[in-house]
This record gives C-alpha cells, structure tokens and sequence, in this order.
C-alpha cells in the first residue's frame, strides 16, 4: 500500500503526489481513494479506488536517481522495436506506452526517433500515430526523469545525451 505524501507514477498521466488516502461517496457508495495530485498538470486531481486492483496496478514507484544512471548506461545496448505492419505496431506501442516499462519506453523513443530520420532523408514523414508514440513515451519519461533529477522536462534529452557521451569516454 502507498503513503500520504509518496512521489509515484499514475498511468499516462506522470508524476503525482498521493495528498491523501480518505473515504469519498461517488454513486451512493463509500469507498478508500488513493487522492493523486499532478506534480506538472497544475489543479489535475486523480481519484484511484484502493481496493480496485485494476487501476491501482497503473501506480508505480519513480525510479531513483541511481536507477536512472543505470538505465541510461545500459541504453547503447538496446534494441530498436520496429515492425512493419502498422496494425501490429500500434498493439505493441500501445502496451509498452500502457506498461510504462521505461526500457521499453527509451527502446520505443530510439526507435521513432531513428525511424523518423530515415524517413526524413527520403522526404517522408514519420505516420502520425507513430508520432503521437513517441510524443507520449517522450512526456512520461521525461516527466519522472526531470522530477527526479531536479532538471527541466526539456533538458532530459540533453542529459541523457551527455551522460551517454561520458559514458562512452570512460
């Protein structure tokens, strides 16, 4: 069970702080909610049945600082996850976006991004929804690792970049 006061991920939605875990009436019924208040969505409140295993399985601990070194210095070692068809691409990013595994999400963003300048090079575009992938693996990531890191969600990428570039000099 998680405190009053903890710092977790909620889902898609990022870094939030558990304010409270109190009784609420929603329908006619009393029942324990986790209270969750965005860290970076200013005024956004989430209400997570305790007892509702299901939803509760979409709060996760933020890694900690050591955690995200580590994964940053095992990122060369990855693979890309293309696939071709797009039907079957889209289940399985869907998944790792739902899952919120953040090897799969930096495995996905390697991936979009290499893909897309491929494309760029052949005057393509990378397909919308693929866009829309990486956008959301990019802000959840980002999020916790600019909340942990006491850095700006912009400069993530430049952090990771140099921590790699140290990484490779060592």
């Amino acid at each position: 069970m998680y405190k009053v006061d903890e710092i977790i991920l909620y889902d898609t939605e990022g870094v939030c702080k558990i304010s409270e875990i109190t009784e609420k009436d929603f329908g006619g019924e009393k029942q324990k909610y986790y209270i969750l208040n965005s860290i970076n969505k200013n005024g956004m409140t989430i209400y997570v049945p305790v007892d509702n295993e299901k939803q509760t399985s979409k709060m996760r601990k933020i890694l900690s600082s050591e955690e995200i070194f580590k994964l940053i210095k095992n990122m060369p070692n990855e693979d890309m996850i293309w696939i071709e068809n797009d039907s079957e691409r889209r289940d399985i990013y869907k998944k790792i976006i739902q899952s919120g595994d953040r090897r799969d999400l930096i495995k996905l963003i390697i991936t979009l991004h290499y893909h897309k300048d491929e494309l760029i090079k052949q005057g393509k575009k990378l397909h919308m929804s693929d866009e829309q992938f990486m956008k959301n693996a990019e802000r959840i990531l980002h999020d916790e690792f600019s909340h942990v890191l006491n850095i700006r969600p912009n400069e993530v990428v430049s952090f990771i970049v140099n921590e790699l570039k140290s990484e490779q000099t060592n």
